[in-house]
């Protein structure tokens, strides 16, 4: 069993980790993912696809189409900004990467969507969203800082001195 020293220094470095400058970073990312979202999703809908004559077919393909190209740009841009002081790290090729990365953010959206389905009955639905958004993106923020950018094997090549 953990100390209760040993729980506020664990509580005291994961809420550096979350108010970090790379917090910043991963939410200007994700602010312009959310940009190359929308104009993706009104291009696709307007133009790409409008020839698709059922409307629900067309939304879907128009949102899938969107949702890969901004988790594409979010990837891109996190990896060569928001942890590009990692590269050394990183020996995990770009496409595994982005599957992990993938990965944690289908998990976000999942957890995006239940958040939001259970603070709506005691919130406005679109403050009971924002919160939910706020919550999943620490939680998305904190597992690819963990596992898709590689802050455990950073973690485990500097106890073995090869940092």
């Amino acid at each position: 069993m953990a100390s209760p020293f040993r729980l506020r220094m664990r509580s005291a470095s994961l809420l550096r980790r979350i108010f970090s400058r790379r917090f910043l970073k991963f939410g200007t990312v994700g602010a312009s993912g959310t940009v190359v979202n929308i104009g993706v999703l009104y291009l696709a809908q307007e133009f790409l696809f409008n020839t698709v004559q059922m409307p629900e077919i067309r939304l879907n393909l128009s949102l899938a189409l969107a949702i890969f190209l901004a988790t594409l740009n979010n990837f891109s841009w996190n990896r060569l900004w928001t942890w590009a002081d990692r590269k050394p790290y990183l020996q995990v090729p770009w496409p595994a990467q982005f599957g992990q990365y993938a990965l944690a953010c289908s998990l976000s959206i999942v957890l995006q969507i239940v958040f939001t389905n259970l603070l709506a009955p005691h919130f406005y639905y679109q403050i009971a969203n924002l919160i939910a958004i706020g919550v999943t993106s620490v939680l998305n923020f904190l597992l690819n800082d963990i596992w898709t950018f590689g802050r455990t094997r950073l973690v485990v090549a500097a106890k073995q001195g090869r940092h």
